[in-house]
């Protein structure tokens, strides 16, 4: 019995022969064993099914980053992958980076289309007589003496009340709109402080001088169109949740590896593509020849490079630094218009200021390009950065970045073109 034990032990181990298990009621009959079809053998079988290999024993298709040693799911069944979000493997904080980076600008698109296009800035107003020129004051007037009386009961929201009926009233017998100081009163007729009984509210003059400041604001100047930072915002989100589920589902199999991997390049050639949305076109707004002309072309140049990414050549590991030169080449096309940008507007503090900002996100996105075409750091001490610190996710880390910075720039393009107009 002994020797049929060393047998049954040196069996060869696959799929098959989990299903058909000895168990230690097994007994000899001739040459055959009694094996049963137990829950054991299955339970045994996906547990070594689903252990983490190493880069040997994957797949061709899956075989990126040879200094990427171990750590890889391969063809895992899907509920496994879903589930594997949660466990330590070397494409977790791949999955995690642009996971995350995708909720931030979720937030920040909910907090753009929320907030921003009524933020007004009350000490900025003082300095745009031109654009109060533009306004309808008798829409203002009307909307000032509807909100007032709503105010609490107040001796000093009732003062406040008189002095702008006052200077409201005698608004169209103004000879030049510099006279007209609303701005001022708001900012000045109130005390610091004041007191509704035995209580003192520090916030409620701040508050309210905002609330006016927004009532105000769209009746003296026409918002601009926001699709261009919106367009910028979708293609961020876009790129960040197609990056993550392709690094999460990929190793499914060679279908779905190839599918998620023309979406993951068709999400970055968007992210690139849709950057230059804002600038190009509050830079040349007022000049519609080169607004289109600058959109057309990055927009051509991103579907074509899209189209590129789908040849199946495209992903083989020898490509990627064509890959990655493709990107940057995107990326380097918009060195043209910042320049004509700059040319147009050198006197304007705005047009510096935004070109910082771009500047800064060009840093971020070619070091990250940089960094995933030569493969550093892993490529020094192979295996050590298998889990944590390898190029991807430093990769992943500085387009979130850049884009976050690019946000920055777009903010500053809102706020200079609501105020100057063409």
């Amino acid at each position: 019995m002994g020797g049929d034990n060393k047998k049954c032990e040196n069996l060869v181990v696959s799929p098959e022969a989990f299903e058909k298990v000895c168990t230690s009621s097994e007994r000899e009959d001739g040459n055959r064993f009694y094996c049963s079809k137990e829950g054991k053998g299955k339970r045994l079988w996906k547990k070594v099914k689903y252990q983490l290999v190493e880069y040997h024993s994957l797949p061709a298709y899956l075989k990126d980053n040879e200094f990427i040693l171990g750590h890889y799911r391969s063809e895992w069944p899907l509920k496994q992958i879903f589930l594997s979000i949660f466990s330590i493997h070397n494409e977790t904080l791949n999955v995690w980076t642009h996971l995350i980076g995708f909720f931030l600008f979720l937030a920040l698109t909910i907090y753009t289309a929320m907030k921003v296009p009524k933020v007004i800035d009350l000490h900025s107003l003082q300095h745009f007589p031109d654009v109060l020129k533009k306004a309808d004051l008798h829409n203002i007037h009307s909307e000032l003496l509807a909100c007032l009386p709503s105010m609490p009961n107040m001796a000093d929201f009732r003062r406040l009340q008189g002095e702008l009926k006052s200077s409201l009233s005698s608004m169209d017998f103004l000879p030049s709109l510099s006279a007209w100081h609303i701005v001022e009163l708001l900012n000045n007729c109130l005390p610091e402080r004041f007191s509704s009984g035995n209580l003192t509210d520090d916030c409620v003059l701040h508050s309210m001088k905002e609330d006016v400041a927004n009532m105000i604001a769209p009746l003296m100047v026409r918002p601009i169109t926001r699709w261009p930072f919106f367009a910028f915002l979708g293609g961020a989100m876009f790129c960040l949740l197609a990056s993550s589920t392709c690094h999460l589902l990929s190793c499914h199999s060679r279908r779905l590896s190839y599918i998620m991997l023309r979406l993951d390049y068709a999400g970055i050639a968007a992210l690139i593509s849709t950057s230059f949305y804002p600038p190009v076109y509050y830079s040349f707004m007022c000049n519609p020849f080169f607004c289109n002309l600058y959109l057309g072309f990055i927009t051509i140049l991103g579907i074509a490079t899209t189209l590129v990414s789908l040849l199946p050549v495209f992903q083989r590991p020898e490509f990627r630094s064509i890959r990655a030169s493709l990107f940057f080449g995107m990326g380097l096309s918009g060195v043209v218009p910042i320049l004509h940008k700059l040319i147009l507007f050198r006197n304007h503090p705005e047009a510096l200021h935004t070109t910082a900002y771009e500047i800064l996100m060009g840093v971020f996105y070619g070091t990250g390009a940089l960094v995933y075409a030569t493969r550093i750091p892993e490529r020094w001490k192979p295996g050590k950065f298998d889990i944590a610190g390898h190029s991807h996710q430093l990769f992943h880390v500085l387009v979130v970045a850049g884009a976050y910075t690019h946000y920055h720039a777009g903010l500053v393009y809102l706020r200079w073109r609501e105020l100057k107009g063409c």
